[in-house]
């Protein structure tokens, strides 16, 4: 009994990713859902009433120029890392590490002028859900800056280039998310404070 084989050339491949860029995206997407479900509480508790009106801390403008800032800095390290382009990764690394930094002091100086403007994370609850918000993205954010510094460390030790880009690829998925849900963040409390 013979048996035929067909070579098919244009055969369909099953969907593959990389095990660890599919638990950053399982991940991510549980951050969406957590965030989704507090702007979602956020709208429902304002309608019923006893709502304190506030401006929100002008830092927050600088904060947000900051991350996007921190983006294109990282993006810019990203492709220098695609080119082979060591010195030009590591300065990009760099940059994007003290804007992250950065960002995370801005943060901390937003509570300061909250609470100067007494605005606390106990008593209203428009108080309470910004604390939430921000400390919440705070929280995400550090571990990004980890992130990005494991990736500056591995940059400095000749583990990423065109050839190994797995963990730079993921850290910046991870980085320009931080930087969008920080945008969308800072917009919601734009328009609905």
């Amino acid at each position: 009994m013979e048996e035929k084989f067909e070579y098919i050339e244009n055969a369909e491949q099953p969907i593959a990713m990389h095990p660890k860029k599919f638990a950053l995206w399982l991940f991510i997407v549980t951050v969406v859902m957590i965030f989704a479900s507090l702007t979602s509480a956020y709208i429902v508790r304002q309608s019923e009433g006893n709502w304190l009106e506030f401006d929100l801390p002008s830092i927050f403008w600088y904060t947000s120029g900051i991350i996007v800032l921190s983006s294109i800095s990282l993006h810019w390290a990203y492709i220098s890392a695609k080119k082979d382009d060591l010195a030009s990764l590591r300065i990009g690394m760099i940059i994007t590490s003290i804007l992250a930094l950065a960002f995370l002091i801005g943060q901390w100086y937003s509570w300061i002028a909250l609470v100067d403007r007494e605005v606390f994370f106990v008593g209203n609850p428009a108080g309470s859900f910004l604390y939430v918000f921000t400390g919440l993205h705070a929280l995400h954010l550090i571990s990004g800056v980890i992130f990005l510094i494991i990736v500056l460390i591995s940059s400095f030790r000749y583990l990423v280039h065109s050839k190994n880009l797995d963990t730079m690829e993921m850290c910046v998925t991870y980085w320009h998310f931080l930087g969008g849900l920080w945008l969308y963040l800072f917009m919601f409390l734009l328009l609905n404070h």
